[in-house]
């Protein structure tokens, strides 16, 4: 038993940060980001979009209602590490089946409780997203050593260590509506709920699956799906997807939204620390309307990269002006209908003469609000329509 333990938490460039172990045994390491959601820790956990992170927790009581069965996201956890400033000592709520402390040990998650995690928050939002050690039972210059050596994200493809090994199908609930191959570049399962909820049979599928394969099954759209790491190394999901472009309807989410972005002959980049939480504010660009997404991404898409001139500096608050009107892409114009209202990064784009659209946050809302749930309603009517 580890719990108590003292532990320690090493930044790449230096910073240390003590607290006691609530998690399993040993040493982990992983880029540290930091989540502003205030509930929803045992999705956030089991979100396989978090493979490779170590995810520091900024609401400060974190384990008050438990875990159960029916919340995973996944399998198992995906993070590599669980950072919180306070885990509550007992659960208290009619769905919990155990402890989130229990839940951590059993499925060999490093965890640390008693951070000062609003220093450390502030440190990765000061100096960006880095690498971090975090260990029980090590000392302090060989933990520093571990973070100061662990890899960037970027160059990293880390889609094939969470999707699916072998395709598999769900069936659809309620009245049929069509079929949709779901690529799974690190799929939640409450996408997928969303999608045979609306009627659809759900071919998941591995994130290399190729044209032809997809195409084979007779599909009536396709969906992309969220996933972690660097989108730039997933060169065969790219070529899937400009050879799916104008043949079926795609809706893609996340690092399926950038994953498409690659396929218009767009360029991504690496934010400073990422979006991730349930509360970022995210403009529709064709009415102004704002909704508060869901989001766990540290990469974006350029779609200054398609333009013919250079991206406006930011100056005061993040305006529609920090975003290009339309651009020209490899598969006619694409423009912007979604923009981040913190930074004013791209969160939205739909293809003019294609049909094919995709956000950069989570719709499904696991966890986070629900204003965007319509985005799969909107994905049923591009197939309907596609279809006739």
């Amino acid at each position: 038993m580890t719990t108590g333990e003292p532990a320690l938490l090493c930044t790449a460039d230096g910073a240390v940060f003590r607290g006691r172990s609530v998690g399993a045994a040993g040493v982990t390491t992983g880029e540290a980001v930091f989540n502003t959601s205030m509930t929803g820790y045992q999705e956030i956990l089991t979100d396989p979009s978090y493979a490779g992170q170590v995810v520091v927790m900024t609401s400060s009581h974190i384990g008050n209602y438990g875990v159960n069965d029916e919340d995973d996201q996944s399998s198992r956890p995906a993070v590599s590490g669980f950072v919180v400033r306070s885990m509550s000592r007992r659960d208290s709520n009619w769905r919990s089946q155990g402890a989130l402390g229990n839940y951590l040990r059993s499925h060999g998650v490093v965890a640390i409780a008693d951070v000062d995690t609003r220093r450390l928050t502030r440190h990765i939002r000061d100096r960006g997203a880095m690498p971090v050690a975090v260990g029980v039972g090590v000392d302090e210059p060989e933990l520093l050593e571990m973070a100061a050596s662990a890899p960037s994200m970027v160059g990293q493809d880390l889609a094939s260590l969470v999707t699916t090994e072998h395709a598999y199908t769900l069936d659809a609930t309620g009245k049929r509506r069509g079929r949709v191959v779901a690529i799974d570049l690190g799929m939640k399962r409450d996408i997928l709920a969303n999608l045979t909820g609306r009627g659809f049979d759900v071919d998941v599928v591995p994130a290399g699956t190729g044209v032809d394969q997809v195409l084979g099954l007779e599909p009536d759209g396709v969906f992309v799906s969220n996933g972690p790491g660097d989108p730039e190394p997933l060169v065969t999901a790219t070529e899937t997807l400009r050879g799916l472009l104008g043949k079926v309807p795609l809706f893609g989410i996340c690092l399926g939204h950038q994953v498409l972005g690659l396929a218009t002959g767009a360029t991504t980049y690496k934010l400073p620390f990422g979006h991730h939480g349930g509360n970022h504010p995210v403009r529709r660009l064709e009415d102004g309307r704002v909704e508060i997404t869901a989001q766990n991404h540290g990469f974006a898409v350029d779609m200054w990269s398609l333009a013919d001139r250079l991206a406006p500096k930011r100056s005061g608050l993040a305006g529609p002006d920090l975003l290009p009107e339309v651009v020209e892409s490899r598969f006619g114009p694409l423009i912007p209908t979604h923009q981040n209202l913190n930074d004013g990064t791209l969160e939205g784009m739909r293809l003019v003469d294609v049909p094919a659209f995709s956000v950069q946050y989570h719709p499904e809302s696991a966890p986070g609000p629900r204003d965007a749930r319509g985005l799969f309603d909107q994905f049923t009517r591009l197939i309907e329509g596609e279809s006739g």
